[in-house]
């Protein structure tokens, strides 16, 4: 199949030089996610610790919102990429058409649900009374744009699925202009404080919108999003939910897993809970490179394995794994060693800083296994293997941490939340490694049944 102007065919070259070509848009446009919520947090920092501790409280709803773009984006993208591979472009453009057609109305009933009972939702998360105003304009702004922000994540995954990245990553690169651009003018020129904050990052997904929007209606890609190819097929319904479900439960547990963190800081004082959120916002930044890396690389396993190209798709994964432990492993080094420099960077508050050194150190000892958790998940997602795909999703913040969070700080204090983390993170990593390897030896299995002719 030819590939329009601006994609990378899915068939063609060498592994890994392909996989580069197409993670490194993803990354990029990723690392600017993440640096664009970095500097959002310098802004907020310079408004005080309780400013901090607003953002820091709503986390866990941007999370669990996030997770349901997630999860129809990856799905839709497996669904995509895999029905690319088997020559099949038609189902591939219906699968994508009826995936944005469920994302909207799930958006809006979504934003309506959580705008009805924000207030309790935010005490339910932790907020106190003196947090409670900037966490309410900071959570209300961002819920009024959550609809656009699902498409724009769905978009982004169908135009990386049919490979693609450029375009996605130069819609990230405005958005993210657009709202390092906004945010000093809304919140200090025109004096709107946090909520400038929560306006500007709303405009910059307005934009990122229309430019999606302009992708399709032109006919850019290969895959087409049109109204007559809306069908809720059974099986088509089936194939995407099976895979979504897993990654949308596994971004509520990560909502969870916030609130949980909030609740347990929340005893000890604001300031242990902005140290918190420093600490989890600093854990983002480290995993969306990785993310980037993966969903870039996502469109060549999925496209692989819809073709039967088993050694082209066991040559992906291995440079992928090589490639998201080699950052994670450093990113890891670099926050322990560099720890009290970095949170300086987001707190002017002497209190808060001393908490968010050793919190910034407890979070991320063990990082460096998350690049094989990630790979590992995304090499399930992309065989369509939902089940075991969800054992390794739901470890790192659903059954290995919820029952440290729930237990460790009524014994050992703030100690007893920093352990509950890092314990986690170490049991799940090891399980990844173990699920990584026989997967690997699935491959070669199936590579010694039926011989294939992979490129290196």
């Amino acid at each position: 199949m030819a590939s329009p102007a601006g994609h990378i065919s899915l068939s063609d070259g060498k592994v890994s030089r392909l996989i580069i070509r197409l993670a490194i848009p993803s990354i990029v446009g990723l690392s600017l996610n993440a640096l664009q919520q970095f500097v959002n947090a310098i802004f907020v920092g310079t408004l005080g610790a309780q400013a901090i501790a607003a953002v820091s409280i709503t986390l866990p709803i941007i999370l669990l919102l996030t997770s349901v773009g997630q999860g129809i984006g990856v799905s839709t993208a497996s669904f995509v990429s895999r029905n690319l591979g088997a020559g099949n472009s038609l189902e591939a453009s219906r699968g994508a058409s009826s995936a944005l057609a469920l994302a909207a109305p799930i958006g809006v009933a979504l934003t309506v649900a959580l705008s009805l009972s924000l207030r309790d939702v935010l005490a339910l998360l932790g907020a106190s009374p003196t947090m409670m105003p900037a966490a309410l304009d900071y959570a209300s702004m961002l819920l009024f744009g959550y609809t656009l922000m699902l498409l724009n994540m769905v978009n982004g995954f169908i135009v990386r699925a049919e490979g693609n990245t450029r375009y996605s990553m130069w819609t990230m690169i405005t958005s993210f202009a657009l709202n390092a651009l906004l945010d000093p003018i809304l919140m200090f020129s025109l004096d709107l404080g946090i909520r400038g904050a929560a306006l500007s990052t709303l405009l910059s997904q307005i934009a990122a919108t229309s430019l999606y929007a302009l992708y399709f209606v032109k006919q850019c890609g290969i895959v087409r999003v049109r109204p007559s190819y809306i069908t809720l097929k059974g099986d088509r319904v089936k194939q995407i939910a099976a895979i979504g479900a897993p990654a949308t439960i596994t971004g509520i547990l990560s909502a969870v897993a916030s609130l949980l963190l909030n609740r347990a800081a929340a005893p000890f004082g604001d300031h242990s809970v902005a140290a918190v959120g420093i600490a989890l916002r600093l854990l983002t930044i480290g995993t969306l490179p990785i993310m980037g890396l993966c969903i870039g690389s996502q469109a060549v396993l999925g496209f692989s394995w819809g073709a039967r190209d088993f050694a082209r798709v066991q040559k992906a994964a291995k440079f992928m794994l090589s490639v998201a432990v080699a950052f994670s492993a450093t990113f890891s080094a670099v926050v322990v060693i560099s720890a009290r420099p970095i949170v300086r960077l987001l707190s002017d508050s002497e209190d808060v800083a001393e908490i968010a050194v050793s919190t910034c150190i407890m979070f991320h000892l063990f990082f460096g296994f998350f690049g094989v958790q990630y790979v590992v998940i995304t090499m399930l997602q992309s065989f369509g293997r939902a089940r075991l795909s969800a054992v390794v999703s739901f470890a790192r913040q659903g059954y290995l941490f919820v029952p440290a969070i729930l237990l460790l700080p009524d014994i050992w204090g703030f100690n007893g939340l920093l352990i509950s983390q890092a314990a986690a993170e170490l049991m799940a990593g090891l399980l990844a490694v173990f699920v990584i390897l026989r997967q690997f030896g699935d491959l070669k299995g199936r590579l010694l049944s039926r011989p294939t002719s992979g490129e290196g």
